[in-house]
């Protein structure tokens, strides 16, 4: 009996370790005033600016926990030869 709960902790553990690691880091942008079409644009989140597009919150496979969106844009697209 010990054994399994023991077992249990253990798996418990790891998937939470796993799933934080899946977590997008975010980044929060203040309001500003866009002067170009005279309106506020509200305070809002985004993902952390890095090197991959594929944890943006735009991308399928991804889900944006302050909107409850998920993601629409094909990773692949950002493979175009030009």
């Amino acid at each position: 009996m010990k054994k399994i709960i023991i077992a249990i902790l253990m798996s418990l553990v790891f998937v939470l370790g796993v799933s934080s690691l899946a977590d997008a880091k975010t980044t929060r942008v203040r309001g500003y005033y866009k002067p170009s079409t005279m309106k506020y644009v509200a305070p809002y989140y985004k993902t952390a600016p890095n090197k991959t597009k594929f944890d943006n919150f735009s991308t399928k496979g991804n889900y944006n926990s302050f909107t409850g969106k998920r993601g629409t844009v094909s990773p692949l697209k950002i493979f175009r030869f030009r």
